[in-house]
């Protein structure tokens, strides 16, 4: 039986559907790309915001239309928190949550007989998580890694805590297995990832810090970048700045989301900081890496937001040593405390402030780019071309994407040292010295 797997949303699923692959193909099932005469087609989805499920929906249609006679299964976050929604679209044959999502390969031949059979437990029931390994990352030179999954955070504006369910941690002797087996799958750069990644190990006996966690990667052969994805302000301790600090294959490179620069919309989101305790986080951060890349989420127009809070996010912004923004219009999720507060923000006003804090942001990123010009850099190159440019490009370990003009394939995987000459975008241009 041919089975193709699509994806969306963030690394977490994207390790999700790559430990999928692995074991349908353990199960004797043939992967095969989306659309391309498969007789399954799993979608991977993600509900984080009302667009996602559109978009997840959307993907369900058009996997009707390239396998028109394909059986399909939808699970991840969006069929956890709306199974009978997703089980009536035509086509579908079942929906399987998050919890059920990695025993799928076992069971799947079974559930395609009929048409929208649900298979969804309680994920805030789940107290471990399943032990694996994967190794499919078609076309990357960087793996990604979960270590955690779940959240007890409960932000008034997230649905996340109900599809995922509670915090839990992947064993550290799991993580280093799984870290060994990228390293001789070729990978020189692993991604660590999960729902609430600060909060890993508190879950274990006896627990483990994350800082502590990463102190075990300096042992693994042939991994020479560890990167961590977003992390909660109130998490980057002390002993985590020490150990990025003083390591040399941990990125300098942190993803916290400030949300909102005003307290009082910060209490409303159920935020544990002040803006003034995130701008002492960043000026601490950029005070002990030097040259480490600050990227912050912020979400544009959250109930009780007027014009006085948004100026006050865009003036600590401005005020911040960031490299980058990731900007989010709010999203109403039903089920969320968030969706019943009084002074709901129209859509224009959201999308307005959306886009003046995107050009906010794609000031910084150029700025933060430009101070590498005419400096050495070293540059993780990838598999695949700019979409714009068509140039070879890769990433510095403090997340500057950067183009290089004599670029050919025999880079692709290899770490080299360039100096950039140029700044085009918030990327860097860059020529190899003696080379093509």
């Amino acid at each position: 039986m041919k089975v193709a797997v699509a994806t969306l949303g963030c690394k977490v699923n994207q390790f999700d559907s790559a430990l999928l692959t692995e074991r349908l193909r353990s199960e004797g099932f043939t992967v095969v790309p989306f659309g391309e005469g498969a007789d399954v087609c799993i979608i991977n989805t993600c509900t984080v915001t009302a667009r996602t499920d559109y978009q997840s929906r959307q993907l369900v249609r058009r996997a009707r239309k390239l396998c028109p006679g394909a059986g399909v299964v939808v699970t991840g976050c969006y069929a956890q928190v709306a199974p009978a929604e997703l089980a009536e679209m035509p086509g579908v044959a079942a929906v399987v949550g998050n919890a059920e999502k990695d025993a799928l390969p076992g069971f799947l031949g079974e559930i395609l007989d009929g048409r929208g059979k649900i298979i969804v437990g309680d994920i805030r029931r789940c107290g471990s998580m399943p032990s694996g390994t994967a190794d499919v990352f078609p076309g990357r030179t960087r793996a990604i890694l979960k270590v955690q999954d779940g959240c007890d955070a409960f932000c008034t504006y997230c649905i996340v805590p109900f599809s995922r369910g509670r915090s839990r941690s992947l064993p550290p002797s799991d993580v280093f297995r799984q870290a060994v087996r990228f390293a001789e799958s070729g990978y020189r750069e692993v991604v660590l990832t999960g729902i609430h990644l600060g909060s890993y190990g508190s879950d274990l006996e006896p627990p483990v810090s994350l800082a502590g966690l990463l102190a075990s990667f300096e042992d693994v052969e042939g991994v020479d970048r560890v990167r961590l994805s977003s992390i909660e302000p109130m998490e980057v301790t002390p002993e985590l700045i020490s150990r990025m600090a003083s390591s040399e294959r941990l990125c300098r490179h942190l993803h916290i989301p400030l949300q909102s620069g005003n307290d009082r919309v910060l209490k409303l989101m159920g935020r544990n900081y002040t803006g003034d305790r995130f701008r002492l986080l960043v000026e601490r951060l950029t005070a002990a890496i030097p040259d480490i890349a600050v990227g912050v989420d912020v979400m544009a127009g959250f109930p009780g937001e007027g014009e006085e809070e948004f100026r006050r996010t865009a003036a600590l912004i401005e005020e911040l040593p960031i490299a980058y923004l990731h900007v989010f219009p709010y999203s109403r999720r039903p089920g969320t405390p968030a969706a019943d507060l009084p002074h709901q923000v129209p859509e224009d006003a959201k999308k307005g402030r959306a886009a003046l804090l995107r050009s906010l942001g794609a000031e910084r990123r150029a700025s933060f780019a430009r101070r590498f010009v005419g400096k050495e850099v070293s540059v993780l190159v990838e598999g695949k071309a700019d979409r714009q440019t068509g140039l070879m490009k890769g990433f510095t370990d403090n997340y500057i994407q950067v183009l290089i003009e004599n670029g050919d394939s025999s880079l692709v995987n290899r770490i080299v040292t360039v100096r950039p000459t140029g700044e085009r975008g918030g990327k860097l241009t860059a020529r190899m010295e003696n080379h093509g």
